[in-house]
């Protein structure tokens, strides 16, 4: 078996029980049963491909290839390991799979190099658990600062609760932080969760930036009551309110930029019985472009626009920002290696491409420079069961990233942290990851 198609399989064996607390399907939540039944496999592959392997502080496996001289800082390479509910067996684990078969071609040949190579897999990115994505990044990038960590799930388990029964503690969270001289950058391969590639015939392509994300939590109170008695004119009905409010989202989404999207993912409506006028409402409100600006200006509209619906139907509104990512360039000279490697890989001029789905990459940014190679998806479909790959594809993708190392080890000085030959050089581009709640 290639390590491409070992990547694969290894991916479709993570895909069910035990490595899922759903028996039904894949459902892989932060600091669940799955969670930690799957850092163990891992762990086991990451030693077997010459790597030591640890558990840090907020719930992240790291598997640590050293250096040709002691205390190195290290190429980080990575993605995530949880997933959302139903979910496809490639979103995030196919990076890591990745990483692992990178780092055991080069200890199959005994190649090393002045940094160290680490690979890592998130434990949160998704938020499919507690209310705030990227936690465990966050983490390692230092950037809980402003993160109030009192948060529950929706069994009403707290996170200190939830790390504590993983064996590991709230009070300790923030000791997951990378200080910068550990890391040299980041490097994270994923599908791409879109259609473009394969609607090109192209294996593979380069990520230039992830586009920036908004999200709220939106609260309705209306007046529940007895839906034979009370009269449709004298209604305030929260959720006939949310309904007319997600068609006013969907709405100004279409009307925007082609980059500019609007989703309303999950709601809740209560007391949720047929026989009683719904009388509070919460949902979410997803926003995403390729600039601040334009999704800014979108969130604007649809704040203007709820106001109006909630004043015209007389239910109360709050809206609560619940995360504020920017959007996130690349780095130039990484992702001129990228390409490089790309050509290298495929004998092809490669793509580059925005993301509109959100990545680890995003808040790792906010420590070093990063960059990101995109695999081709069937049809574009990701967060679902018929997420699928090609295994040609994953060996194409697993030469461009052994040839993106060899080209980094080339374009680096030394192992401490100091890059910059021509090309390859690199170059610092912290963006603004402030107002995250």
């Amino acid at each position: 078996m290639g390590a491409g198609a070992r990547a694969v399989a290894r991916c479709d064996e993570l895909g069910s029980a035990p490595y899922s607390d759903d028996p039904a399907g894949l459902f892989r939540p932060y600091l669940g049963p799955g969670h930690k039944a799957t850092l163990e496999r891992i762990s086991a592959w990451m030693v077997a491909a010459g790597m030591t392997a640890r558990i840090d502080a907020a719930g992240n496996i790291i598997g640590r290839y050293e250096a040709l001289v002691p205390d190195a800082s290290a190429l980080m390479i990575g993605s995530h390991v949880d997933s959302v509910r139903d979910a496809g067996r490639y979103d995030g684990m196919l990076g890591v799979m990745l990483g692992i078969e990178a780092v055991a071609w080069f200890a199959e040949r005994g190649r090393r190099f002045p940094f160290a190579i680490e690979v890592i897999g998130f434990g949160d990115e998704e938020g499919s658990r507690f209310p705030v994505s990227m936690l465990a990044t966050r983490a390692v990038a230092g950037s809980l600062a402003e993160q109030p960590l009192d948060l529950t799930d929706r069994d009403g388990i707290g996170l200190d609760t939830a790390l504590h029964d993983f064996g590991l503690d709230l009070e300790h969270l923030r000791k997951a932080a990378r200080p910068r001289e550990d890391v040299l950058a980041y490097v994270e391969s994923h599908i791409e969760q879109g259609p473009v590639l394969e609607a090109e015939d192209r294996a593979l392509g380069v990520v230039s930036a992830i586009a920036a994300q908004l999200r709220f939590r939106a609260a309705l109170k209306g007046v529940a009551g007895h839906a034979g008695t009370m009269a449709m004119h004298l209604r305030h009905d929260a959720l006939a309110a949310a309904a007319e409010m997600v068609l006013a989202i969907e709405r100004i989404g279409n009307a925007g930029t082609e980059d500019l999207v609007a989703t309303v993912g999950h709601m809740t409506v209560r007391p949720g019985v047929p026989n009683v006028v719904p009388g509070d409402v919460i949902f979410s409100i997803d926003i995403r472009a390729g600039t601040n600006t334009v999704r800014d200006q979108a969130a604007d509209t649809v704040r203007a626009a709820l106001t109006d619906i909630a004043h015209r139907r007389q239910v109360t509104l709050s809206v609560e920002l619940q995360q504020d990512l920017k959007a996130t360039p690349c780095d130039p000279g990484l992702t001129r290696l990228m390409e490089q490697a790309v050509q290298t890989a495929t004998g092809t001029v490669p793509r580059t491409l925005v993301s509109g789905a959100g990545h680890d990459a995003m808040v790792m940014a906010g420590l070093v420079p990063v960059s990101m190679l995109f695999l081709r998806c069937r049809a574009g479909i990701s967060h679902h069961p018929d997420e699928a790959v090609m295994k040609d594809d994953v060996e194409a993708g697993l030469r461009a990233m052994t040839d993106f190392i060899e080209r980094f080890a080339t374009s680096t000085v030394d192992g401490a942290g100091a890059v910059g030959k021509a090309d390859g050089q690199l170059t610092e581009q912290k963006p603004d990851l402030t107002g995250h709640v």
